[in-house]
């Protein structure tokens, strides 16, 4: 797995056709979410196209991807990034409701969390999956 070398901040990626479920995921994490984690820095995204040209690029951390997002929902673009990108980076997914974890498990992403988004909840899973990604 690609470590991020001593950044000042980390790269998140936040896709969703709605602009309130952007707003809410990043009011939810805030700049910092952990001490002992840099700043993060957000890449807001509300389109496929543009996800894919983020992700190609290679300097993100994470991506937080809305499932219910359409007309391409975030599983099945998690599914993509995990078969196309060699090293991918951690893809966590909002899912519709608890019972779509089994969803978001086929779509190979990391982490899923339920809407409606609970701050506490997607704070402990972006933080467990940016400290894999941040030497110590």
């Amino acid at each position: 797995m690609a470590r991020v070398s001593s950044p000042k901040s980390l790269k998140v990626l936040v896709y969703s056709d709605d602009v309130h479920t952007r707003e809410q995921v990043i009011l939810a994490l805030g700049r910092r979410p952990h001490p002992d984690l840099p700043e993060l820095e957000y890449v807001e995204v509300a389109t496929e196209p543009v996800v894919i040209q983020h992700m190609d690029a290679g300097y993100l951390a994470l991506a937080i991807l809305d499932g219910e997002a359409v007309p391409a929902g975030g599983m099945g673009i998690a599914k993509q990034l995990k078969d196309e990108i060699y090293d991918c980076p951690p893809l966590l997914v909002l899912t519709g409701r608890p019972q779509d974890a089994w969803l978001a498990t086929w779509s190979r992403a990391d982490a899923a969390v339920p809407h409606p988004i609970d701050p506490i909840q997607l704070a402990e899973a972006v933080v467990s999956l940016l400290r894999a990604r941040v030497p110590a």
